[in-house]
């Protein structure tokens, strides 16, 4: 909710990500480009006896490599770390000092927020379960509790445990980077991030701040996140070809790929931009929220939800749907999300509906939930950067029944001035953001 007359600009000065393709900025962009699969079978934990047996993870990264002082961040869990080294990149982008005392960016650490889209631990298993069994009473057929306190203090990590909370990677970035102002984190499951960079620019336009550091982290590649998402019918079962089974808008599309991964951008206000000298990279103009209040699994049939978070960020960025040149689809590459997005979009924006680029790089990349939308915002800033818009992976045989420009397979230039990124959760949450490229 914006309470000045006259709103702060504020814009994007510095980016950075970890995920399955690639771990910086300019490696993710030329996978996604060239449509480079980072799906593989999981190495993470046996699946051989799930339903799906592949998934999109994070390779060959080491936080320790990343921050001068890994020692304060020895039980971050998989989120955690992936985050930190995605805040070092974008922080060294946008030239703010990281683990000192004495930072030397003109940046005020009482007005430096932290706002992230971040995801739970991943619970220890072993521990978990073996508790559990500990506790059976097989004669009276029900759980003796303080059996399974008893092992549970005995195997479960406190430390461990507490690094379950999903405000935990915010308060690692706080810690990396001095951050004293305000800090939030939220879960609202695959728009996470991207409400986290919506709401991060309306503490910007507020006043509340001069610089946040907004984004997601998530990591779901576990026992109890896959069971889970196989029970919903979530996810793709093509285990003998893993690497093409992200295809959004396919005729034979059967459901997403998991990833894991973290997405930062810094936004600050363009004054603050301006006083520090650093470069601009876009500039966000427009954010809308909305819920469905439908379903806890379904989008509303209608796409009531979606289609009012497009017209609210429209509203707030005060252009016509006319001036989008290409949206980042959520694209989740299940059934009922491309049919229904693919709905929204032509109901908001009509015969212009045609004309749009469309393309999910979750095709690439797989579904890093919480992270997901800051990832695919980051696409749109170097989609406009390079005046050329990322393709759709595996999109081989459309389904008749989607009929929009979904940008299949290839890399196409196109001159791009103004892009919108969506992104649709579990619970029926949806946000919108729009940016554009700066001009002055």
């Amino acid at each position: 909710m914006k309470n000045q007359s006259t709103p702060a600009r504020v814009v994007i000065t510095g980016m950075g990500i970890v995920c399955p393709i690639g771990l910086d900025v300019e490696t993710a962009w030329q996978a996604m480009l060239s449509g480079k699969s980072g799906v593989a079978p999981t190495t993470i934990f046996d699946s051989s006896t799930m339903p799906t047996q592949f998934a999109a993870e994070v390779k060959d990264y080491d936080v320790a490599k990343c921050v001068q002082n890994p020692h304060l961040h020895k039980n971050a869990n998989r989120g955690s770390q992936f985050v930190l080294g995605a805040t070092v990149q974008a922080c060294q982008q946008a030239g703010i000092s990281l683990e000192t005392d004495t930072p030397s960016d003109q940046i005020d650490r009482t007005r430096l927020g932290i706002y992230l889209g971040a995801g739970e631990g991943a619970v220890n298993t072993d521990a978990f379960f073996g508790a559990l069994v500990a506790g059976w009473d097989k004669e009276q057929r029900a759980m003796d509790w303080g059996q399974w306190a008893k092992v549970a203090f005995e195997q479960m990590d406190p430390l461990h445990e507490l690094e379950q909370e999903p405000n935990m990677p915010a308060a690692h970035l706080a810690l990396l980077t001095g951050a004293r102002g305000p800090t939030l984190s939220c879960l609202t499951a695959c728009a996470a991030s991207t409400q986290a960079v919506g709401e991060a620019y309306d503490i910007l336009q507020n006043g509340e701040a001069d610089v946040m550091i907004a984004g997601g982290a998530h990591s779901m590649i576990h026992p109890l996140g896959v069971m889970g998402f196989n029970r919903l019918t979530a996810l793709s079962t093509r285990n003998e070809t893993p690497e093409l089974a992200s295809r959004p808008f396919s005729n034979s599309r059967d459901g997403f790929v998991l990833g894991e991964g973290a997405a930062i951008l810094i936004l600050e206000t363009l004054a603050s931009a301006k006083r520090r000298e650093v470069p601009i990279l876009a500039e966000v103009i427009g954010y809308g929220s909305s819920a469905d209040a439908f379903r806890v699994t379904d989008m509303h049939d209608e796409a009531r939800g979606a289609i009012a978070a497009i017209e609210l960020a429209l509203k707030d960025a005060n252009i016509a749907p006319e001036a989008i040149d290409y949206i980042n689809a959520h694209g989740t590459s299940t059934a009922e999300n491309d049919s229904i997005e693919t709905m929204a979009i032509k109901r908001v924006f009509g015969p212009h509906a045609h004309n749009i680029p469309i393309s999910s790089v979750k095709s690439t990349m797989g579904h890093l939930i919480g992270a997901a939308g800051a990832a695919e915002l980051i696409a749109c800033v170097l989609a406009l950067r390079d005046n050329i818009v990322p393709p759709t992976a595996n999109l081989h045989d459309s389904d008749p029944h989607l009929d929009l420009d979904y940008v299949p397979n290839e890399p196409r230039r196109a001159e791009l001035n103004t892009v919108l990124n969506e992104s649709f959760g579990f619970g029926g949450q949806n946000n919108v953001v729009i940016i554009q490229g700066y001009t002055g």
